[in-house]
């Protein structure tokens, strides 16, 4: 008993925990649903996947600003009235349809495992409707291409199954009346009626295709000009009526024999909220497809709670106003292709795409393909059209290359220039502008930086405080007067220094000559001339103070006996 129950905890407790867990995610998972948004840069992609999910228009989503990634995503819960989360609705986007960019979306959306839980909405923008028999031709192919799959028996039954899900879903479309209807599926209905000509004869996977057009506003838009204009047609705007409104309705009408062909629904939206609206509420029905019912259903018995779908579409077709056209999946016809205007062969027109779509790339176009006759319907404008968004326009070319010259060069090259410049040197005021300046910008000053009369007041001045007797000054003066007669050289001049009561001795002065030219001291620079002047100034003073203190002395000395007088003389 002991090693019964000794045995019992060695169980490992995480195969306990994930046995819990699965059995909660099981019971109380959420579906995913799948939008996948293809179409041109510039078309609109961005506003429509913000609409799908609820969410506002960022500042990256403008045509300014955008930056297009490799696969655009984002997600957001789907919730019902009462709140509860019915599924999680996951977008993805291709900037353009570039092999580097589609070739990513296998990888994040296999069609094994995605095919019935995905809606494919294809974009084309109105400013160039000459674009959109070719666009459509492009992704339409990639769509097919990308629902094979692998190719496995796997794929194939999703493929089977999908496909008959559509068909049905297209064969028991009922109108909306203005009547309330509750939320249970079409396939209540006893009437089922047969595909008519040109319906569902392609898109093999039964993949829910929406084609949207946006910026439909701007189809009129400066209909009264002749020639370019901003509704992208070139020289065909005549006006709301007559030639322009006839091209307008064929080309709606071919989108919808191309629609019919592939179970696709079409419709024109507005940067309005209410068309997106609208297009996120029709989004989500194909998504919310019951599938299709089992053989051993009998027709006019209820369907089941189950296949039930809680998100009923309730807006009625629209193929009148052109801004917001809608044209369901399972609504459309040749016959009422037709009506809209008269003249339009919606058979000829899908055979025509029928032998494009069977042209491999890289041949030559068969004269009888729906985009040689489309373009005859609609001229290509290409680059020539002025109303494409900014950011499609090609920018003006580049200004000339302007190779920098080198930093150094450039430095070199502009102390050469003002080096010869007198003005970009400060002590320019204080040379003489007779004399050639010998100095640079940046070095030793020059010879003549000083004004010799400004050098000899000063020294005047200085010998005055100094209380030197009026014979320096004198002799000063009179030397710096000479030296002006004489050429800027005088001779030298003898100071006398004495103390008063004492005998006054000529000597030669030590005082250096101040001249301009430095032969005259002996090969000394006008410095060094300056310095020896200024240290025989203060070398005198010394002297001078001697002899002073000495004749003090003398004077205060007691007269000596008259003997000693006799005996010295």
């Amino acid at each position: 008993m002991e090693e019964s129950r000794s045995s019992t905890p060695e169980a490992p407790p995480q195969d306990l925990w994930s046995s819990i867990l699965d059995s909660v995610s099981s019971t109380r998972s959420i579906p995913s649903k799948q939008v996948l948004i293809l179409g041109q840069p510039s078309t609109g992609k961005s506003l429509l996947a913000s609409a799908l999910l609820q969410k506002p228009v960022s500042d990256d989503s403008k045509e300014e600003s955008r930056t297009d990634f490799a696969l655009g995503y984002d997600w957001s819960d789907v919730k019902d009235g009462d709140e509860d989360t019915l599924a999680r609705l996951s977008v993805y986007t291709a900037p353009s349809d570039a092999k580097a960019y589609s070739a990513l979306l296998p990888h994040f959306l296999p069609p094994k495992n995605v095919l019935p839980h995905t809606a494919v909405m294809i974009v084309l923008d109105w400013t160039r409707p000459w674009t959109f028999v070719e666009e459509l031709e492009t992704w339409l192919k990639w769509v097919e291409q990308w629902a094979k799959g692998d190719g496995s028996r796997e794929v194939e039954i999703v493929r089977e199954e999908n496909r008959e899900r559509l068909q049905v879903h297209l064969q028991h479309y009922t109108e909306p009346s203005t009547d309330t209807l509750p939320m249970t599926s079409n396939l209540t209905s006893s009437t089922v009626l047969p595909l008519g000509p040109g319906t569902f004869t392609h898109n093999s996977a039964g993949v829910p295709i929406i084609v949207v057009c946006t910026k439909a506003d701007l189809i009129d838009e400066g209909s009264n000009l002749i020639g370019p204009g901003t509704s992208g047609m070139g020289g065909m705007v005549k006006g709301k009526g007559g030639e322009w409104e006839e091209r307008t309705d064929s080309i709606m009408q071919v989108l919808r024999t191309i629609c019919l062909k592939y179970g696709a629904a079409l419709f024109y939206t507005t940067p309005q909220p209410s068309t997106l609206q609208v297009i996120r509420q029709y989004t989500l029905h194909l998504l919310f497809i019951p599938p299709a019912p089992s053989p051993s259903i009998s027709v006019g018995v209820e369907a089941p709670t189950s296949i039930r779908n809680p998100f009923t579409f309730h807006h009625r077709p629209n193929t009148l106003d052109r801004d917001r056209i809608i044209v369901p999946a399972g609504w459309d016809s040749w016959g009422k292709i037709i009506v809209l205007r008269e003249g339009f062969e919606a058979k000829s027109w899908g055979e025509a795409w029928d032998t494009d779509i069977e042209t491999r790339d890289g041949e030559n176009e068969e004269a009888s393909g729906v985009k040689r006759i489309y373009r005859s319907l609609i001229p290509d404008q290409g680059e020539k059209a002025t109303t494409m968004p900014k950011s499609a326009i090609q920018p003006p070319p580049l200004p000339p290359f302007n190779a920098p010259m080198a930093e150094q060069a450039f430095l070199a090259k502009h102390y050469d220039e003002n080096a010869k410049k007198p003005d970009r040197d400060p002590r320019g005021a204080f040379r003489n502008p007779t004399e050639s300046a010998t100095a640079g910008i940046v070095g030793p000053m020059g010879s003549s930086s000083f004004s010799l009369p400004n050098v000899e007041r000063a020294l005047s001045e200085m010998e005055a405080s100094m209380g030197g007797s009026s014979s320096l000054s004198a002799s000063v003066n009179g030397d710096a007067t000479r030296k002006l007669s004489r050429g800027g050289t005088r001779p030298t001049s003898g100071l006398s220094v004495g103390a008063p009561g004492a005998s006054t001795v000529g000597r030669t002065s030590t005082s250096p000559t101040l001249g301009t030219s430095t032969n005259a001291t002996g090969g000394q620079t006008q410095h060094e001339v300056l310095q020896n002047f200024f240290q025989s100034l203060l070398s005198s003073k010394d002297r001078a103070g001697q002899s002073a203190a000495a004749s003090r002395t003398t004077a205060t000395q007691p007269p000596k006996a008259n003997g000693n007088a006799d005996d010295t003389s």
